[in-house]
C-alpha cells in the first residue's frame, strides 16, 4: 500500500462503515482513494474487511464512484464474498458492464443466494444465452421460478415479486401453523403476512403476523384469516401496483396469475424502487433524455439525445418561416425584434408550467376523464389570470423603454394571446398523447414549445403588423 493510503488507514476512524459518507451525502474521498490503493495492491485482506460488510447499497454507490477500471478489479478481488444484490443499486450501464465480465458460474453461485426479486432484476439484463445457461445450473425449484418470473412482461408486477412467500391451508390450525415456520429452512428471510391458500394455489385470504401471535394455537386458520388486501394481478404495471400500495397503505401485497394462484409476494421495500425508477424515467422523458444514466458512454449519450434534438430543430425551424412571414415589419420597426422573444418565452414557460402538472397527474392517476374538464377549464382560467397580469406588466414597461404606448398595447395583447394558447396547449396535448396510447412525458414538451413559439411570434408580429399598419 502506498505511504498516502498508509496515512489515511492510520487517520480514519475505526468504524468506517458507519462513517462512509461525508456531509453532501457522497462516498468519502479518503476511502475511495483507500480502496483505490487496495485494488492497486491486490490487498484483498483490506477488502474483504471494510467493502466485502458494506450493506448492498452502500456497495453500490461505491461501485459507482470508484473508477472504471477498477470495478471489475473489485468484483474479482472479492470473489466469492462479493454481494450480487449491489448490482441491484447501481446504474443499468455499471450493472451491464460488472455482469458481462464474469464468468457464468460465478454469477449462477451468487444468484442462488439471492431473493427471487433481485435474481430477476439481474438475469432480466443479460443476454438470453447467457441467461439460459445461468439457469440451467440453478436447483429445479428455483429456476422454474425464476422462469415464470422472466416470463412476464418488463416493468410489470410479475418481475418485480418475490416468490418466496408463506402460504397454508385454511384447515391448519394456528399451532400447526406456527410450528410449520419454526421447523421450514426454506422461508423468506422476512416477511409480514402469511398467505392462505387452498389444493390448487388459488388465494383465498392472508393473516397478519400479528393476529397469529394473538391467537389460541387450537384456533383454525380459516377463522382468523381475512380478505386479501388488493392482490395485484401479476400482468399488471409496476407503477400502477405502486399506485394501489399508496392508496391503501400496503407493506405487502399478494400477486395473482389470470386464475387467482398465489405466484408470488409484493413488497414495500421493491415499491420504492419503483417509484423512485418511475420518477427519474419522468423526470428524463420531459427532458427529452429517454433512460440516460450518469455512467453512459459518449456514443450512448449521443445517441439518447439526438432523435429529440433533431425533432427540436424541426420545430425550430417551423417557428423561424414564422417569423420570415413578417420580416418586412421587423426591418421597419426594430423594437419587434427585441420584444418577440420575451411573448415567445413566456408562453413556454407557462406552457411548461401546465404540462409538468398534467404529466405528473396522468402518470399518478389523479387526473382522468371524471375531472378532466374541470381542470381543463382550471388551467385555462390560471391562463388568461396570468396573460392580464403580465400584459399590463410588460406593456408598461414596453411603453416606457420605447416611449410608444401602443407599442405597450400590442405586446400586452400578445401576451395574454400566447398565455391562454400555453395554458391550453399544456394540458390538451399531454391528454391527447396519452388518448393515443403514446407516452405524454417524452412528446409533450416539444409540441407544446412549439404551440407558444408560433403562436407567440404570430401573435405579436401579426397584431403589430395590422396595428402600425407596416
Amino acid at each position: 500500500m502506498t505511504n498516502d493510503a498508509e496515512e489515511l488507514v492510520r487517520t480514519r476512524p475505526e468504524d468506517s462503515e458507519a462513517d462512509l459518507y461525508d456531509e453532501n451525502g457522497n462516498v468519502r474521498s479518503d476511502f475511495l482513494a483507500l480502496v483505490g490503493a487496495a485494488i492497486a495492491d491486490r490487498d484483498t485482506i483490506f477488502l474483504r474487511q471494510h467493502v466485502a460488510r458494506l450493506h448492498e447499497s452502500e456497495l453500490g454507490d461505491l461501485l459507482e464512484s470508484i473508477q472504471p477500471d477498477q470495478r471489475l478489479a473489485l468484483v474479482r478481488l472479492l470473489g466469492d464474498q462479493f454481494d450480487m444484490t449491489a448490482l441491484t443499486e447501481v446504474d443499468e450501464a455499471i450493472r451491464r458492464e460488472i455482469v458481462d465480465q464474469m464468468p457464468n458460474e460465478q454469477i449462477a453461485a451468487a444468484i442462488g443466494e439471492l431473493d427471487s426479486d433481485d435474481a430477476v432484476y439481474i438475469l432480466e439484463d443479460l443476454d438470453q444465452e447467457d441467461r439460459d445457461e445461468i439457469l440451467a445450473q440453478l436447483p429445479f425449484t428455483e429456476r422454474v421460478r425464476l422462469r415464470r418470473a422472466l416470463d412476464y412482461p418488463e416493468s410489470s408486477a410479475g418481475r418485480r415479486m418475490q416468490t418466496e412467500f408463506v402460504a397454508v391451508p385454511p384447515f391448519w390450525t394456528v399451532g400447526q401453523t406456527i410450528d410449520y415456520m419454526r421447523d421450514e429452512e426454506n422461508l423468506p428471510d422476512s416477511f409480514s403476512q402469511i398467505f392462505v391458500i387452498d389444493p390448487t394455489f388459488k388465494l383465498l385470504g392472508a393473516i397478519d403476523l400479528d393476529k397469529i401471535l394473538r391467537t389460541k394455537r387450537q384456533n383454525k386458520i380459516e377463522t382468523i384469516m381475512r380478505e386479501t388486501n388488493h392482490p395485484i394481478p401479476a400482468e399488471m404495471d409496476q407503477e400502477e401496483a405502486a399506485q394501489l400500495f399508496e392508496q391503501y397503505d400496503l407493506l405487502s401485497a399478494a400477486v395473482v396469475d389470470e386464475n387467482d394462484r398465489l405466484v408470488g409476494v409484493l413488497t414495500i421495500d421493491d415499491v420504492v424502487d419503483v417509484i423512485h425508477e418511475e420518477a427519474d424515467e419522468d423526470i428524463k422523458r420531459l427532458g427529452g433524455v429517454g433512460d440516460e444514466e450518469l455512467s453512459d458512454n459518449v456514443f450512448s449519450t449521443v445517441k439518447s439525445r439526438f432523435l429529440w434534438l433533431v425533432i427540436n430543430l424541426g420545430t425550430a425551424l417551423l417557428s423561424a418561416s414564422v417569423i420570415g412571414l413578417f420580416d418586412g415589419s421587423i426591418e421597419k420597426m426594430i423594437a419587434l425584434a427585441v420584444l418577440m422573444p420575451i411573448v415567445a418565452s413566456m408562453g413556454g414557460n407557462a406552457g411548461t408550467q401546465t404540462m409538468t402538472v398534467t404529466v405528473r397527474a396522468l402518470a399518478t392517476g389523479d387526473l382522468d376523464i371524471y375531472n378532466a374538464g374541470r381542470v381543463i377549464r382550471r388551467e385555462v382560467a390560471v391562463g388568461l389570470a396570468n396573460g392580464a397580469m403580465f400584459s399590463v406588466i410588460m406593456g408598461t414597461i414596453a411603453a416606457t423603454w420605447f416611449h410608444d404606448y401602443q407599442l405597450g398595447f400590442v405586446i400586452g395583447a400578445a401576451m395574454i394571446i400566447n398565455l391562454f394558447a400555453a395554458a391550453v396547449a399544456g394540458i390538451l396535448l399531454p391528454l391527447l398523447l396519452d388518448k393515443v396510447g403514446a407516452d405524454p412525458a417524452i412528446a409533450s414538451s416539444v409540441f407544446v414549445t412549439t404551440v407558444t413559439d408560433c403562436t407567440g411570434f404570430f401573435a405579436f408580429l401579426g397584431i403589430a403588423t395590422w396595428w402600425f399598419g407596416i
